[in-house]
Formats: C-alpha cells, sequence, structure tokens
C-alpha cells in the first residue's frame, strides 16, 4: 500500500471508537481533521501528546478543526485512556492494522537494536474538501500541538 501524500485524497474509512460508537472520515467533510497515529495508551509520550491536543481543544474546535487519535488499543483500553485524563476527543481503535496500513504508519522500528513492528508517530492534517494539506512523520511530541494548530491557522488565513 502507497503511503498518501500532500495534495492527495485522504483514504477514507470506517471504524470503531471510544465509547462503542463508529466514525467515517468522509463524514467529517467541511471541516479540518488531525488525524494523528500514536503507538499505544498510557505510555508517557502518548499521554502528551494527547493532553496537549485536549487541553487546545476548544482553540481547535473554533478552527474548525476534529482531533482524532488512532491506535491499535482495544476500545476498553480507549475508553480508560478517555477517562483517566479527561479527553474529549474521539479515539479510534485499529486493532487490525486497517487505518495504519492505508496511512502508511505500521512500520518497522528500531529498539536498542531489536527491530519490531510499531505504529510510528504521525500526523495528517486533512483540508475540509477531504485531501491531505500536510503530513508531520517521527513526530516529537514538544511542540507538535503548536505546530498543528498554526498550520491551520495559516490555512484558513490564506482560504
Amino acid at each position: 500500500m502507497s503511503t498518501p501524500q500532500t495534495g492527495h485524497p485522504a483514504p477514507d474509512f470506517t471504524c470503531v471508537t471510544d465509547g462503542r460508537g463508529e466514525l467515517t472520515l468522509s463524514e467529517l467533510r467541511g471541516n479540518y481533521v488531525v488525524l494523528y497515529f500514536y503507538p499505544k495508551d498510557d505510555t508517557p509520550g502518548c499521554t502528551k501528546e494527547a493532553c496537549g491536543f485536549n487541553e487546545n481543544l476548544q482553540e481547535f474546535k473554533n478552527l474548525n478543526a476534529e482531533i482524532i487519535g488512532v491506535s491499535k488499543d482495544n476500545i476498553a483500553k480507549h475508553d480508560k485512556f478517555k477517562e483517566k485524563y479527561g479527553l474529549n476527543f474521539v479515539l479510534i481503535s485499529d486493532e487490525d492494522g486497517t487505518v495504519c496500513e492505508k496511512y502508511g504508519t505500521w512500520v518497522e522500528k528500531n529498539m536498542y537494536g531489536r527491530k519490531y513492528m510499531g505504529i510510528e508517530r504521525a500526523t495528517f492534517l486533512i483540508n475540509p474538501d477531504g485531501t491531505i494539506a500536510k503530513i508531520w512523520r517521527k513526530v516529537k511530541v514538544k511542540g507538535h500541538v503548536d505546530e498543528v494548530k498554526s498550520e491551520i491557522e495559516n490555512l484558513k488565513k490564506a482560504a
């Protein structure tokens, strides 16, 4: 599967979400969508990233942007993660890896010389028309939320 590129349509999907809901990406057209992939619920980097988006949630809503987190954790883990940190945005359970494959975020990783497959921390900013506006790969958590917010502000100014 090829990795999506900036300017191309964002691959559509329907997934189970926290709270046992369901989300289809194309149903969010008309809004910016911040689709961020993270390795695992309730780990230090993933928690910091999720809390960063959550703390800025109203500002993202004011920019007409939806935040969606994606990991391979199951719904029960997502529900616990959201409750523990008071997260108020959607988390998608991609247990079978379909969404990760579509977005090219299921990659070989290397830690202390050990190679394994895992989710690359990445963010896809999707335009209201469903095309990809910007892609961040191998995201460093510090400053990332502000960078995404600034990108949406710049896109809105240019529109």
